[in-house]
C-alpha cells in the first residue's frame, strides 16, 4: 500500500491503515462531512489512490469509506452491511459510544471492529469504556504508537476468528511523543487475520426483519490451535522486564460510571452462524475462547515481528510489594518516574500492571500476571464523572484477587485526575503514602479534576450558511426572540453537545416560561406597591399585567411601561428593569439539526411534541439533495413533519429559504402565533463550509422541484376557520406525505378546493419510470413498423441545441422514403439491452461542454462506455458527430473536437460492431458548417444499405423559418391561446414560443433541475420570463409596489432590473402568465414589443443631476416608443380578456389588425434604440441599432440628437462571420424629427435586412454590407430629408454615480447599488422589502438605469430624513463597494436562460470578491474598472464594450476580453479563450498590479491594456477577430 520507507506518525494513521486493509467497509465518523477526523484523512487518501484491501470483495478490492457525522447515529450504518456478509469497521471518537449503547448490544455478536479514540485528547475520559463494558463486546487497549498498530491487527483478527464485536480503544495523547514506526507488512496482517474465515463470512448473510428486534444471531468461533513455528514456550510470557524497559508503552487511561461483576462475553440465542457451514448448533463463544484466541494471535504476532503481548501486562521488579493497577493515560509518565527514583523514595521498586484485554475480564489471568510478592495494589481509574461509590476497575480487581495473609493484603481505589508531567513524582508519593498507611483512604483523588481547556473538533458548530434562519428569527421577532439552545449561549457545567439536545432545550424553555410567569406575578404585586417615586408606573404595570398573555397588546404596552420605570428610577423600578426583556411575550425557539431526525434525537422531539407546550422547534436539514442516493437506506432518518402532524395539535411547516423566502417568513409568523408546539423544518443543504450560496441554491431547487423537500404548512387552527389544515406551497409533494394526507382525508379536500394542484399532488415517482417509458415507446413504435418491407434502421441522437435532433429526424424521413423501417429515438430513450439485436444503427451526436455528450445522450454513454457484456458482432453501425474545431483553440484542448462521436466509435468497435460507413464529422468552421461534412456522410449510409439508387423520392419541404412563423401567425396570434389553455403541459409549441417574444415573454425552463426532472421522467420545469416595456426606465412608486406584488404572487418572488432599463419577472408558470400580463396592464404598463423582431424598449439616460433636461429627453424616448409600437390587436385579444373573452385592458385599446410600419413579417431581427445624455454614456449608446446622443442648446434645453446606427452586441463563438459592432454616425437630427428619423432607419432595415440567415440579420450587418454612405442615402431618400452634420459632444463614463445628489431644482436623488439588477430578499439583506417600504411613502419617481441599478428620484428636502431612516433600516444606504463591483454588470444566464453556456449573474459577484483583496493591496479599491459577464455571446450585458469581459463558453469556462473603452466607445478583443476561475485569477491579479504601478495619470484600465501591448485595439467590429492575443492555430 505505502512505500517501504513511509513512517506512521500517529495512532489514528496506524489504526486507519489496518482498518482499511481488513475491511469491506469503513464507517468514518467525522466532526462534520466537511471536516476530516484524524482517521478519515488517511482513509480517504488510501481510497483515492485505490489502494487494495486484503479482504475487500468489491471492485478492485478497494473498500468503501462511508463518512458519517458524529451526531447522526453513525452505528446505524453498520447493521445492513455486516448482516450481508461485509466486514465492517468503524473509526470514531469515544463520544458516539454512550448514545449508541442500544446498537452495541445488538452488534456484539457480529465481527464488527470499533477503533475508538478517547476524548478529550489531552485528558481522556475512560468512563465511556467502563460504562459499556457489559455490552458483550471484546475490549482491547493500546497505549503506544506501536501498540495501536498491533492492537488494530489484534482487534480485526479477534473479530474474524471469534465472530464477536471488538472495541479497540486508545488515548491518542499517550503516544504523541513516540517516534514514528514502520508500516506493518501486509503479508503479516494477512496471515494473522485468517483469510479462510474472512471468505466464509463474506459468502454468508443473516436475515433480519429490522433493527429493533433481536435477530437471534450468535457468534461462533472459528479459531483453532496453531503450532508455534518458533517453538517458543509459554514460559517466555512470564519474563518480566524492569519498568523502564517498557516505560513508553504505558499511556492510556480509564473511568467508570457503574460497578460490574466479571461477565461472560457470550450471549445466548439461536445457533445461527455465518462463520461456518457446520449445521449442528455450535456452542456460544465463551470468555475463555476469546482469551485463547487472543493468546494465539499474539503468539503469531510475536513470531512474525518479535513483539509480545498478554491480557494483563506487568512491568517492574519480581519482588515488588506495591503495585499500581492503572486504567488511565499517565502510565508511561509514572513508569519513567519510578524507574528514575532514588532507592529511598517511597515509590521506588513499585510495579505497574495494565489491562490489555479489558473485556472479557479474566481475574485468574490478572493473578497469574502479578508477582507473588505483591502485598498492596493501588487501583488508579481515570474517570471524569463518578456515578458510583466504588470504581468499576476497583470492583474488578477486588473480585479477582483474594486478600489476606500470604497474599495481597490491601487494595485501594484512587480517582486519577489530570497530572502534569512535572507533578508526577508528587502524585506517586501521595498514592504510595496512602497505600502504605495503616488506614488508607478509598477513592482518594490524585491530580486535578479539570485538564487545561482544549478545542475539540467534535463540538457542535453552525455552518456559516446556517445562520440564515436565525437571522430571519431576529428580523421577525427582534427582542422577543429567545433561542434556548443557541450555540453561543453559556450553560454552566453543561457540554455543548448536551445543550444542543431537544431535551435540554425544552427544559430550558419551560424554565423560561416559568420565569415569565413569576415575573407577571411580581408585576402584579408591584402595581399595588407604594414604593414608586411617581404614580405613572403603577397604572401602566396594571394595564400590562392584564394583557400579559396577549402577544400584541403586551408588546404594544411594553415600551410605555419600560419608559415610565426608567423615568421613575426607584429601587423597585430598577429591579423590574433588570428583567425588562420579559415585558415582551417571547417567541420561544429550539434550534436543531437533522440529527434530531434519527432515533437518538427523536425521543427528545417526541417529548416536546407530546408536551403540548407552546414552544417552537426550528430543525435545519443540511443533507444535499444530490447526495440523498448515497445515504444509507437503513439509517431511519424520520420525517419529523409527518410524525408531528400525526399528533393533531402541532403546527408544522416545511420551508427552504433558498426556494421561497416569503414562505419562510409566513411559516415562522404562523408558528409564533400558534398556541401549542410548532415545528418548522428548514432546508439548507451544504457540502462544506466553502459552499457558495449558488451551490446551496441549486441543491435547494432540485430538492423542492423533485418533491424531495416539499414546501407546505399544516395549521390545525385553520379548521376553526373552515379552511384546510394543509397548504401546499410548492408544486410537488412526496409520496409519504401524500399518503398521510389521504388517510387524514385532507388531500381530497385540498384537491377539491385547489384543483390547480390536483395533478401535482397525484404524482408519484419511482426509480423505474424512465426505463418503463423507454420500453413502452420503443415497443409501440416497433408494432407500427410490423409488416413493412425493407431493412431496419435505428437512428439515435444526442442533441445539445437541436441540430442533431433535426438531422436525425430528417435522416429517418429519408430512410422511410427509401423503403427502410426507421426508428428515431433520443439516446436516453433507447433500451441499451436491445443494442446487440439491432441490424443497422446510426448515431448522431453533437458536442457539449468540454467534449461531453449532450444531456440526452449522457445516460446512454455512461451505460455503454465501460460495458464489457455487450456483443455487437452482428451489428452494423455508423456515427456522425457535430462539433467546432476552433471552439477550444488551445492545442492541448483539441481533443474535445467531436469527442463524443469519436469516443462512441471507439467503444462500438471494441464491442465488435461493424461500420456501415466511416465516422462523419461536421465542423462549424466549414463553409456550410456541419452540413458540409454531413453532405459527404449521408450518401455513404444509403450506399451501404443498398438504397442509394431509389427513384421517385418525394421533394422535402424546406425547413420552417421564423419568417414562415411570423407570416402564418395572423399578426402574432398563432396558437398561443390554445397553448395557454392546454393543461397537460407547462409548455407551449415551438412556433408559439417565437411569437410570445413579441408579446414580451419567453418560455424557459429551470436548468438547475433539468437533469433531475429528466431522471424522474418529468418534463422540464417550464416557466416564463416576462419583460415590461418601460420607455426611459421611469416608474412611479405605485407601479413599483404593483411590480413587487406581481413578483410575489405570480413570479419567483424576485425582480430583475435589466440592462435595458425595465422590469423582468422570472418563474411565471403558464397558468399565471395571463394574470401577470393583466396585472402589468393594470399598473399602466405593457409588455408588447419588449422582445421579438420589433423595436424594443427605448432607453434613456437617467441623469439625476438635471431633472428638467431629463424630462425633455425622456419625453422623446416615450414618443419614439409609442410611434414604433406594433399595431396588432393580438396582444389585447390574448392577454387582456377575462374568462368571457371580454377585454379588461386599462392602458389603451388597439383598433385594427394592420401593421403600417412592420408588415406581416415584422423586422428581420430585434431592433434596439437608446438615448444617452453627455457626458454620461450610461446607456451604452454605441451598442444599439440606433443610438441617440442628446445635444443641449445654449439655452439649456434639448435641441436635437446625433444619430448613430448599426450597433449591436450579438455574436457566435468561433464564427468570424459574426461580431459585435459599434454604431456609425449618420448625422444630426432635430428634436421634433427624431421619431421619424428612427422610423426611416428601421424601415430600411425592414426592407434590406437579411431574412434568410438570422445570424446575419441585425442592422449592423446590413450597414456593413451596404456601406455607411449608401445606407445613409437610403434613409434620407425614404425620409425626404438629409441628416445635418454631427454636433460636438463628449462622454466621460458609462457607469452610474452612486449616493445622494441634488438637481438644479433642489430635489434630491439617490442611486442604489443593485448588484446585477436582482431585487430580492435574503436573510442578510432585505432589499426587496426595503424598496417596497420606500415606495409606499415616496412621492417622486424611480428611475431604472441601463447598468441595472435604481435611482430614487425627486425627493424633497422635507422628506429626506424619513427616507434616509428607511434606507438605513434596510441597509439600502450602503454604496461603499469597490469600484470594480460598482462598475460591474451581468446577464441572467443560469438557471433560466436557455442560451446560457455558463453562469453569469450568480457567479460574477463571487469572482469579484476573489479579486477585491488584490485591488486593496494595489490601491485600486476606489478605481472604476468596467467588468461585465454574460453566459453566452449574445451580449445582453453588452460585454464587448467592457474594459474586461468574460463571456461564457462552457459551464465554468469563459472567453476573456480586454481593451474596451471606459466610455463605452470602443470594442474589446479576445485575450484568452476557454479559461476557468484559477486561470482568470492568475491573469487578472498580476495585470491589476501592473496597472497600479505603470498607469499614467487618469489612464483607464482598457486604455492601459492597449498602450502597454497587452491587447490590440479594436477599431471596428469588422476587425474584432483580427490580431487577438490568443490566435487559434490550426491542428498540426
Amino acid at each position: 500500500m505505502e512505500a517501504a520507507q513511509h513512517k506512521v506518525r500517529t495512532p489514528e494513521e496506524a489504526v486507519a491503515r489496518i482498518a482499511y486493509l481488513a475491511s469491506d467497509l469503513v464507517v468514518s465518523v467525522q466532526p462534520s462531512l466537511a471536516a476530516d477526523s484524524e482517521f478519515s484523512s488517511h482513509l480517504k487518501r488510501y481510497a483515492a489512490r485505490k489502494d487494495q484491501s486484503l479482504v475487500a470483495a468489491g471492485a478492485g478490492a478497494v473498500p468503501d469509506i462511508l463518512s458519517v457525522r458524529h451526531n447522526a447515529d453513525p452505528l446505524l450504518s453498520v447493521f445492513t452491511p455486516i448482516r450481508s456478509g461485509k466486514l465492517v469497521s468503524v473509526t470514531t471518537p469515544s463520544s458516539v459510544l454512550l448514545p449508541a449503547i442500544s446498537h452495541l448490544y445488538k452488534l456484539a455478536n457480529y465481527p464488527v471492529v470499533l477503533h475508538v479514540a478517547l476524548q478529550p485528547r489531552n485528558f481522556a475520559d475512560y468512563s465511556v469504556i467502563t460504562a459499556i463494558r457489559n455490552s458483550g463486546w471484546t475490549f482491547v487497549q493500546s497505549e503506544t504508537l506501536q501498540d495501536a498498530q498491533d492492537m488494530a491487527i489484534t482487534a480485526h483478527a479477534l473479530a474474524i476468528r471469534t465472530g464477536k464485536g471488538v472495541i479497540h480503544f486508545f488515548a491518542p495523547e499517550t503516544s504523541s511523543k513516540d517516534e514514528p514506526i514502520a508500516v506493518e507488512e501486509a503479508a503479516v496482517v494477512r496471515d494473522i487475520i485468517d483469510m479462510d474465515t474472512v471468505r466464509r463470512f463474506q459468502s454468508g448473510s443473516v436475515g433480519a426483519s429490522g433493527l429493533y428486534a433481536d435477530d437471534g444471531h450468535v457468534a461462533v468461533s472459528s479459531d483453532h490451535p496453531e503450532v508455534d513455528p518458533t517453538g517458543v514456550s509459554e514460559s517466555v510470557a512470564n519474563l518480566r522486564p524492569p519498568a523502564s524497559a517498557d516505560a513508553s508503552k504505558f499511556t492510556s487511561a480509564g473511568t467508570s460510571i457503574k460497578s460490574s461483576q466479571a461477565s461472560d462475553a457470550g450471549t445466548p440465542g439461536a445457533p445461527i452462524s455465518v462463520a461456518t457451514t457446520v449445521e449442528t448448533a455450535p456452542p456460544p463463544v465463551t470468555s475463555e475462547d476469546i482469551y485463547t484466541c487472543a493468546t494465539r494471535i499474539w503468539s503469531s504476532l510475536n513470531s512474525a515481528v518479535g513483539r509480545q503481548y498478554s491480557a494483563f501486562e506487568y512491568t517492574g521488579p519480581d519482588n515488588a510489594q506495591n503495585c499500581l493497577f492503572i486504567f488511565g493515560s499517565d502510565t508511561g509518565t509514572f513508569a519513567q518516574v519510578i524507574d528514575n527514583a532514588k532507592p529511598d523514595e517511597i515509590f521506588a521498586n513499585t510495579g505497574i500492571v495494565t489491562p490489555r484485554l479489558y473485556r472479557p475480564w479474566l481475574g485468574s489471568k490478572l493473578v497469574d500476571a502479578l508477582p507473588k510478592s505483591i502485598k498492596r495494589i493501588a487501583v488508579l481509574e481515570q474517570i471524569h464523572r463518578r456515578t458510583t461509590k466504588w470504581g468499576p476497575l476497583l470492583i474488578d480487581v477486588v473480585s479477582s484477587i483474594k486478600s489476606g495473609p500470604g497474599g495481597v493484603e490491601t487494595i485501594v481505589g484512587h480517582q486519577l485526575g489530570y497530572i502534569a508531567t512535572e507533578a508526577a513524582d508528587q502524585a506517586l508519593r501521595g498514592i504510595l503514602q496512602n497505600l502504605t498507611s495503616a488506614a488508607p483512604l478509598q477513592n482518594l483523588e490524585v491530580g486535578v479534576r479539570d485538564a487545561p481547556a482544549e478545542r475539540s473538533d467534535y463540538v457542535l458548530s453552525m455552518p456559516a450558511l446556517e445562520t440564515a434562519y436565525s437571522k430571519i428569527l431576529d428580523q421577525l421577532f427582534g427582542k422577543r426572540t429567545y433561542i434556548a439552545n443557541a450555540l453561543r449561549s453559556q450553560n454552566t457545567g453543561i457540554s455543548s453537545t448536551v445543550a444542543a439536545t431537544p431535551e435540554f432545550g425544552f427544559g430550558s424553555l419551560i424554565a423560561r416560561k416559568d420565569l415569565r410567569k413569576d415575573f407577571v406575578s411580581e408585576v402584579k404585586e408591584a402595581a399595588k406597591s407604594q414604593d414608586f417615586i411617581t404614580e405613572g408606573p403603577k397604572n401602566w404595570l396594571a394595564k400590562w399585567a392584564v394583557a400579559s398573555d396577549d402577544l400584541s397588546k403586551s408588546t404594544e404596552i411594553a415600551d410605555d411601561v419600560i419608559s415610565r420605570l426608567q423615568t421613575d428610577g426607584s429601587p423597585i423600578a430598577q429591579k423590574l428593569l433588570k428583567k425588562q426583556g420579559l415585558f415582551r411575550k417571547e417567541s420561544l425557539w429550539l434550534v436543531g439539526s437533522d440529527a434530531w431526525s434519527y432515533d437518538l434525537g427523536n425521543s427528545g422531539v417526541h417529548h416536546v411534541l407530546a408536551s403540548g407546550e407552546n414552544v417552537n422547534m426550528l430543525i435545519i436539514d443540511s443533507t444535499p439533495y444530490s447526495e440523498k442516493s448515497n445515504a444509507d437506506a437503513n439509517r431511519r432518518k424520520k420525517d419529523i413533519g409527518l410524525y408531528a402532524m400525526n399528533f393533531g395539535n402541532v403546527y408544522v411547516a416545511s420551508t427552504a429559504v433558498y426556494s421561497s423566502y416569503t414562505q419562510v417568513l409566513q411559516a415562522m409568523l404562523e408558528a409564533d402565533k400558534f398556541d401549542g408546539p410548532s415545528v418548522v423544518l428548514a432546508y439548507l443543504p451544504y457540502f462544506g463550509e466553502s459552499d457558495s450560496p449558488l451551490t446551496v441554491l441549486q441543491e435547494t431547487k432540485k430538492a423542492v422541484d423533485a418533491g424531495y423537500w416539499p414546501l407546505y404548512r399544516w395549521n390545525p387552527d385553520n379548521e376553526k376557520k373552515g379552511e384546510p389544515n394543509f397548504s401546499l406551497d410548492s408544486e410537488l409533494i412526496k409520496k409519504e406525505l401524500k399518503t398521510f394526507l389521504s388517510r387524514d382525508n385532507q388531500l381530497t379536500q385540498l384537491m377539491n378546493k385547489e384543483p390547480q394542484f390536483a395533478a401535482s399532488l397525484a404524482q408519484d415517482f419511482g426509480t423505474e419510470v424512465r426505463a418503463q417509458q423507454k420500453r413502452k415507446a420503443k415497443d409501440a413504435y416497433n408494432q407500427l413498423l410490423e409488416g413493412l418491407l425493407g431493412a431496419p434502421l435505428t437512428i439515435l441522437y444526442a442533441s445539445d441545441n437541436g441540430n442533431a435532433t433535426s438531422l436525425a429526424k430528417r435522416l429517418g424521413n429519408r430512410g422511410r422514403a427509401r423503403g427502410l423501417k426507421t426508428t428515431v429515438l433520443a439516446m436516453e430513450d433507447y433500451p441499451l439491452e436491445d443494442l446487440p439485436t439491432e441490424e443497422n444503427i446510426v448515431f448522431l451526436t453533437s458536442t457539449a461542454g468540454q467534449g461531453e455528450f449532450p444531456q440526452n445522450g449522457l445516460a446512454f454513454w455512461e451505460a455503454i462506455k465501460d460495458n464489457t457484456d455487450l456483443d455487437l458482432a452482428t451489428v452494423n453501425y455508423s456515427i456522425f458527430g457535430l462539433g467546432d474545431s476552433h471552439y477550444w483553440p488551445r492545442k492541448e484542448d483539441r481533443i474535445y473536437y467531436n469527442k463524443p462521436a469519436k469516443d462512441l466509435d471507439r467503444v462500438l468497435t471494441n464491442l465488435g460492431g461493424k461500420r456501415l460507413a466511416d465516422i462523419g464529422l461536421g465542423d462549424d468552421q466549414d463553409p456550410d458548417a456541419y452540413q458540409t461534412g454531413y453532405a459527404e456522410w449521408e450518401p455513404k449510409i444509403w450506399t451501404a444499405l443498398g438504397v442509394d439508387k431509389v427513384d421517385g423520392l418525394p421533394d422535402e419541404p424546406p425547413p420552417i423559418t421564423n419568417e414562415d412563423i411570423k407570416l402564418a401567425s395572423n399578426f402574432l396570434r398563432g396558437t398561443i391561446l390554445e397553448g395557454l389553455a392546454d393543461p397537460t403541459t407547462g409548455a407551449i409549441s415551438a412556433a408559439d414560443q417565437q411569437l410570445t417574444k413579441f408579446h414580451g415573454t419567453y418560455m424557459q425552463d429551470d436548468r438547475d433541475v433539468r437533469d433531475e426532472r429528466k431522471a424522474q421522467g418529468l418534463e422540464p420545469a417550464y416557466s416564463f420570463m416576462i419583460r415590461c416595456r418601460l420607455p426611459g426606465g421611469v416608474s412611479t412608486p405605485k407601479q413599483w409596489v404593483q411590480m413587487d406584488d406581481i413578483a410575489n404572487e405570480l413570479g419567483n418572488e424576485t425582480m430583475k432590473l435589466t440592462t435595458r432599463q425595465t422590469f423582468q419577472f422570472h418563474g411565471v408558470v403558464k397558468g399565471k402568465l395571463k394574470p401577470a400580463m393583466q396585472a402589468i396592464n393594470r399598473a399602466l404598463m405593457t409588455t408588447i414589443a419588449a422582445c421579438g423582431d420589433v423595436n424594443r424598449n427605448v432607453m434613456c439616460s437617467s441623469l439625476p443631476t438635471q431633472s428638467k433636461y431629463h424630462r425633455q429627453v425622456f419625453a422623446c424616448s416615450e414618443k419614439i416608443s409609442d410611434h414604433l409600437l406594433p399595431s396588432t390587436n393580438a396582444y389585447h385579444e390574448i392577454w387582456l380578456t377575462d374568462e368571457n373573452d371580454k377585454k379588461t385592458q386599462v392602458a389603451g385599446e388597439a383598433v385594427q389588425d394592420f401593421e403600417p410600419l412592420y408588415g406581416p413579417t415584422y423586422l428581420p431581427r430585434k431592433f434596439k434604440i437608446t438615448i444617452a445624455i453627455p457626458p454620461h454614456n450610461d446607456t451604452d449608446v454605441y451598442a444599439h441599432d440606433i443610438g441617440l446622443i442628446a445635444i443641449k442648446g445654449k439655452d439649456g434645453n434639448l435641441e436635437g440628437f446625433n444619430l448613430l446606427a448599426g450597433g449591436g452586441m450579438g455574436a457566435t463563438h468561433n464564427n468570424k462571420k459574426t461580431y459585435p459592432q459599434t454604431g456609425r454616425m449618420l448625422g444630426y437630427v432635430k428634436t421634433e424629427d427624431v421619431h421619424i428619423a428612427c422610423e426611416k432607419v428601421m424601415l430600411v432595415q425592414r426592407d434590406h435586412g437579411d431574412r434568410k440567415n438570422r445570424k446575419h440579420a441585425r442592422l449592423k450587418y446590413t450597414i456593413d454590407d451596404m456601406g455607411v454612405d449608401v445606407f445613409r442615402s437610403k434613409v434620407e431618400e425614404l425620409w425626404g430629408q438629409k441628416f445635418e452634420a454631427e454636433k460636438p459632444f463628449e462622454f466621460k463614463s458609462n457607469v452610474d454615480t452612486f449616493g445622494w445628489v441634488k438637481d438644479e431644482t433642489g430635489l434630491n436623488h439617490f442611486t442604489f447599488f443593485i448588484e446585477n439588477g436582482r431585487i430580492e430578499d435574503t436573510p442578510e439583506f432585505q432589499m426587496k422589502t426595503g424598496l417596497r417600504e420606500i415606495a409606499k411613502v415616496h412621492k417622486g419617481e424611480f428611475r431604472l438605469t441601463g447598468n441595472q441599478h435604481l435611482i430614487l428620484s425627486n425627493v424633497k428636502d422635507e422628506d429626506l430624513d424619513a427616507m434616509k431612516a428607511l434606507m438605513k433600516k434596510y441597509k439600502l444606504d450602503n454604496v461603499q463597494f469597490s469600484g470594480l463591483r460598482l462598475s460591474s454588470s451581468a446577464c441572467v444566464a443560469f438557471p433560466t436562460c436557455g442560451l446560457a453556456m455558463a453562469e453569469s449573474e450568480r457567479y460574477l459577484p463571487v469572482l469579484i470578491s476573489k479579486l477585491e483583496a488584490c485591488l486593496e493591496e494595489n490601491g485600486l479599491r476606489q478605481d472604476s474598472i468596467v467588468m461585465r459577464m454574460t453566459g453566452c455571446p449574445n451580449g445582453c450585458a453588452r460585454p464587448w464594450l467592457a474594459e474586461v469581459a468574460f463571456v461564457g463558453k462552457a459551464y465554468g469556462a469563459y472567453n476573456m476580453y480586454l481593451g474596451g473603452g471606459y466610455h463605452g466607445q470602443r470594442l474589446n478583443k479576445l485575450y484568452r479563450s476557454s479559461i476557468k476561475e484559477d486561470e482568470i485569477l492568475d491573469i487578472m491579479k498580476p495585470l491589476l498590479k501592473r496597472y497600479a504601478v505603470e498607469r499614467e495619470d487618469g489612464e483607464k484600465f482598457g486604455d492601459f491594456c492597449i498602450r502597454v501591448g497587452v491587447i490590440k485595439a479594436t477599431t471596428d467590429g469588422q476587425n474584432f477577430h483580427d490580431g487577438v492575443a490568443e490566435e487559434e492555430s490550426e491542428e498540426e
